[in-house]
C-alpha cells in the first residue's frame, strides 16, 4: 500500500470518530467470560454523546460477559480505518433502562427490544479509551481518549 495522504490531526480524527458513532449502526463487541474465553459479535448500537447503548439477550454469552465482566472493547471499521473503544459497562433490564436511551436505540435501529422479549437487556458502555488510525502512518497519535478524557 502506498500512503499518499498526510496523517489526520487529533481534532480531525476525533471529528471522524464522533461522526461514525452517529452514522454507523453496527459495532464489533469483544468480551470474555470469567475463564478468559473470548467472544466477538456484531451488535447494533446507539450513541448518546457520552455512551454507547447496546442490546442483546442477557442470557447469551455476550450479555452475560458484559454484565458480569463490566468491560468491553468495541471496534468500528475495517483494517484501513480502525476505531477501538475500551469501555466500562453497566447493565439495565428493559424495565429500568433510561427511556431516552431506549428510545434513541429504537429510533436508530428500527428495533425496540422493550417490546420484543423480556430476555433482552441494555448495556451502557462509557468509553475510557479511544484509538483511531487509517494506516501505519497514523499509528502515532492514535490515542484520542485516555481515562475517559479526550486528549485533544
Amino acid at each position: 500500500m502506498t500512503i499518499t495522504e498526510p496523517a489526520r490531526t487529533a481534532a480531525q480524527r476525533k471529528h471522524d470518530v464522533l461522526a461514525r458513532l452517529e452514522q454507523e449502526i453496527d459495532i464489533w463487541v469483544a468480551t470474555a467470560d470469567a475463564d478468559g474465553l473470548p467472544c466477538l459479535v456484531p451488535l447494533w448500537f446507539a450513541w448518546d454523546g457520552e455512551s454507547l447503548w447496546l442490546s442483546t439477550r442477557g442470557t447469551n454469552p455476550t450479555g452475560r460477559n458484559l454484565r458480569d465482566g463490566g468491560r468491553t472493547r468495541l471496534a468500528l471499521g475495517h483494517t484501513r480505518d480502525v476505531v477501538l473503544i475500551d469501555g466500562d459497562v453497566r447493565a439495565f433490564g428493559a424495565e429500568d433502562v433510561p427511556e431516552a436511551a431506549a428510545d434513541a436505540f429504537a429510533a436508530k435501529t428500527g428495533w425496540d427490544p422493550r417490546t420484543d422479549s423480556p430476555s433482552y437487556a441494555y448495556f451502557q458502555v462509557r468509553p475510557n479509551a479511544v484509538q483511531a488510525w487509517r494506516a501505519e502512518h497514523e499509528l502515532r497519535g492514535r490515542h484520542l481518549m485516555r481515562d475517559g478524557e479526550w486528549t485533544g
